[in-house]
């Protein structure tokens, strides 16, 4: 039976059948170092990316948009935790955003974008 013959009950059960499934099967960001629209000091700069579960450093990519909206692929720090990923960056003051997007362990891909700015120290 397609969703389309359900009743609304039926639907609305169906689709939430599904959440826990989604859930597990994505890398989802759970904290950012800087914070989403936090700012930091300007200079030698450590970017933190926690997940709620275990990334492919290998095959995942973080990208930094600097104030002059020219892009750089960061270097991930091949060590660590599991589910976090790091990387140091040079940044002077402006308004910046990293790209993040991660592959999970059971192949599932996901991205997002973490906006911050960096201030005269």
């Amino acid at each position: 039976m397609s969703i389309g013959c359900l009743p609304r009950r039926g639907v609305l059960g169906a689709m939430l059948a599904l959440v826990p499934e989604l859930a597990q099967a994505h890398a989802i960001l759970e904290d950012s170092q800087p914070p989403a629209g936090g700012s930091i000091p300007a200079g030698t700069v450590t970017l933190r990316f926690r997940y709620n579960s275990r990334v492919d450093r290998a095959r995942s990519r973080l990208t930094l948009t600097r104030p002059d909206h020219s892009q750089a692929v960061l270097r991930i720090d091949p060590d660590g935790p599991p589910d976090i990923m790091t990387t140091q960056a040079e940044l002077v003051p402006g308004a910046y955003s990293v790209r993040w997007q991660v592959l999970a362990i059971d192949g599932h891909i996901t991205r997002g974008d973490v906006p911050f700015t960096v201030t005269v120290p």
